[in-house]
């Protein structure tokens, strides 16, 4: 660990990030900072991650949220960013793509997987659950989130239910779960400029269809 090298990168992301706010909304942005140095002093974070968690606090704070990072939602869960603001709550977790080596010959089913299972596990503890990745990423969106739950089809949910379970048995992915998930957004960072931008999800995914349907992917 390189805690003076950490410190520093936060803080000057904090500082740029800080340029865009009010005045009084700059000490929640430092709050978040000193959440992430805090974390980093016990080896739970690492420096892309919470530059990333940075960016998109600071969008929250912009619109009156209060913004905590790597908050405990559950026994087992862990949001990455949990931000109120009234009577309402919002998730988000970020994604960057990263898969591990023992999936090299499977990234793109683990991936999908993976971001299938955030949608269902973390929506249930939210009003508004989103989905965050750096602007070179591309996140496969299967398109039942972009269906009420009444609209869903049940081989569809058990599709994904199904692709689920080939990497989430401990504890496995729920039915209903996958049924009742909602997905509110997606933040696309900027990371060099400091900024992300919020789509909805169907104008996210008709923005990447082309390129998931090149790789002849489908969900």
């Amino acid at each position: 660990m390189d805690l003076e090298k950490f410190r520093n990168d936060v803080t000057e992301m904090t500082e740029k990030l800080s340029k865009n706010l009010h005045k009084n909304d700059v000490s929640k942005l430092n709050h978040v900072k000193e959440q992430l140095i805090g974390m980093y002093k016990k080896n739970l974070v690492k420096i892309n991650h919470s530059i990333l968690e940075l960016i998109c606090a600071s969008n929250l704070i912009s619109r009156g949220y209060d913004v905590d990072v790597e908050k405990d939602i559950s026994e087992i869960l862990v949001c990455d960013i949990y931000a109120k603001k009234g009577g309402g709550d919002t998730i988000i977790e970020i994604e960057t793509g990263f898969t591990p080596p023992e999936h090299a010959m499977d990234t793109i089913d683990y991936f999908a997987a993976r971001i299938m299972s955030k949608v269902a596990r973390y929506s249930q503890y939210c009003s508004k659950f989103s989905l965050a990745t750096p602007a070179v990423g591309l996140l496969p969106i299967s398109k039942i989130f972009l269906l009420p739950p009444n609209a869903r089809n049940k081989d569809d949910v058990q599709k994904i239910k199904d692709l689920c379970d080939r990497y989430y048995k401990n504890p496995p992915i729920q039915y209903d779960d996958i049924l009742n998930a909602h997905l509110h957004s997606i933040y696309l960072i900027n990371i060099d400029k400091g900024f992300a931008k919020e789509l909805d999800p169907q104008g996210y995914v008709d923005l990447t269809t082309n390129l998931l349907n090149r790789s002849e992917v489908v969900y």
